[in-house]
């Protein structure tokens, strides 16, 4: 099946009466297979009247609301890409060809009445409302989205797979969004005209409507700003935070010094930080984390999902080896450094980048980091390695330290130089 359109349709009888032909028109000229789902409640006679015209199928839900009515029809959708749509004739059929057209571009396509091209036949106070909420949940959430409550839109069905449990109203939209950016999936939207509905009334209520969003809004705020979320480490380099932003771009700076000229690197632990965006050509990208790789998939970089505990390359396959803001996330005693060492080069630069515990300016961010975002990176460190347990660990093993950076005076960026084969071990120099 390649299209499931699934309609929310509650007491929208008459309507659907002139949709579903021309929606069966559209669709037969695409080509494709499809299936329409209406849902609604079981008590609605008038949708269920129209149940089977131009081949659609209904679906109950089993509580009211719009989000409910939408969890339901992705319950049962079979398409491997999913279209939702309105049925009181606002979203025009013919318009399913241009969403359709961009289903390769992005992961998530949204018909959007505020970009340019876009527009909207809605009574003023509504208009002014519908911009107002959109522009605040755009800001606020840090999105790229202008038309975050349009609900005309085209989903690959991967990004609903996961989906979690949605609110029952209709802030169900704005939810959907922002658990597609933090899972990193491509959202885009194409110029679309809203129409006036034809017949009967609305079902949305202003006040339960503006209830709903403000509920919504401090927990997806929340999880925006997780550090799980997709683009976390790529948002923070532009953050509104003065220190925040500072950090980033300082790490940047360092890191991509130490590495250039250095020839492939393989950046372990990548998440979805600028830096990859910056390798050298022939670089690897490595995270564990699917969403993150997701993300970054707009950087012209290979990527590979694995562990850093037993990287999937060969020994001695990378000239420079970038492991930053890592190795703090896992116990000592695991293989992680020796895996670093492993697939490093002999003659090759290590660059790594870690907290130094020995430093009471360090101490003293994470504790005021811990108390002002509880559950964030602090709570995650669980390894405390210092500059000199480092130098020490690699002196050993025959490494000459090259140069130690500081972001100030907390985070720790070494370059270290792998000994050539069969040479013998190395003394740390004093780091420049």
């Amino acid at each position: 099946m390649n299209l499931s359109v699934i309609i929310p349709a509650l007491r929208e009888g008459e309507n659907l009466r002139v949709l579903l032909p021309e929606l069966a028109r559209v669709l037969d000229s695409l080509r494709i297979r499809y299936e329409i789902l209406l849902v609604t409640l079981a008590s609605d006679q008038e949708t269920r009247a129209v149940g089977g015209l131009a081949g659609s199928r209904l679906v109950m839900q089993s509580e009211s609301g719009f989000g409910s009515a939408l969890a339901a029809g992705f319950a049962e959708a079979s398409g491997e890409f999913l279209l939702t749509m309105d049925a009181d004739l606002s979203h025009l059929p013919t318009f399913i060809a241009d969403l359709w057209q961009h289903r390769h571009d992005a992961d998530v396509v949204i018909a959007s009445r505020y970009v340019p091209g876009g527009g909207a036949d809605m009574p003023f106070r509504r208009y002014l409302l519908s911009r107002g909420l959109n522009r605040v949940f755009s800001r606020g959430l840090g999105l790229e989205v202008r038309d975050m409550s349009s609900g005309f839109r085209l989903y690959r069905a991967s990004v609903l797979r996961d989906r979690g449990s949605l609110p029952r109203d209709f802030d169900v939209l704005q939810t959907l969004l922002v658990r597609a950016y933090a899972e990193g999936w491509r959202v885009m939207e194409v110029p679309f005209f809203y129409g006036p509905r034809h017949h009967g009334h609305s079902h949305a209520r202003v006040i339960r409507f503006g209830l709903a969003y403000a509920r919504t809004f401090w927990s997806l705020w929340r999880l925006r700003n997780s550090v799980l979320c997709a683009d976390y480490d790529a948002r923070a380099y532009d953050s509104p935070i003065p220190l925040q932003r500072y950090w980033q771009r300082m790490r940047h700076t360092h890191v991509t010094g130490l590495i250039a000229g250095e020839g492939p690197v393989a950046d372990i632990g990548c998440g979805s930080s600028r830096i990859i965006g910056s390798l050298p050509p022939g670089s690897v990208g490595l995270d564990v984390l699917a969403r993150k790789l997701r993300y970054a998939r707009r950087y012209d970089v290979m990527l590979v999902q694995g562990s850093a505990l037993k990287l999937p390359f060969p020994d001695e396959s990378f000239s420079c080896v970038l492991c930053s803001q890592v190795i703090e996330h896992v116990p000592k005693d695991s293989p992680i450094l020796a895996e670093l060492v492993r697939i490093l080069k002999p003659g090759g630069r290590l660059v790594l980048g870690t907290p130094d515990y020995d430093r009471w300016e360090w101490v003293v961010t994470e504790r005021l980091y811990g108390f002002f975002a509880p559950g964030a990176y602090a709570d995650e460190h669980i390894a405390h390695y210092t500059r000199d347990e480092l130098i020490d660990h690699f002196n050993r093993l025959g490494f000459t330290l090259e140069v130690t950076r500081y972001i100030l005076r907390g985070e720790l960026i070494l370059a270290l130089r792998k000994p050539h084969a069969n040479s013998g071990s190395g003394s740390p120099r004093p780091g420049g």
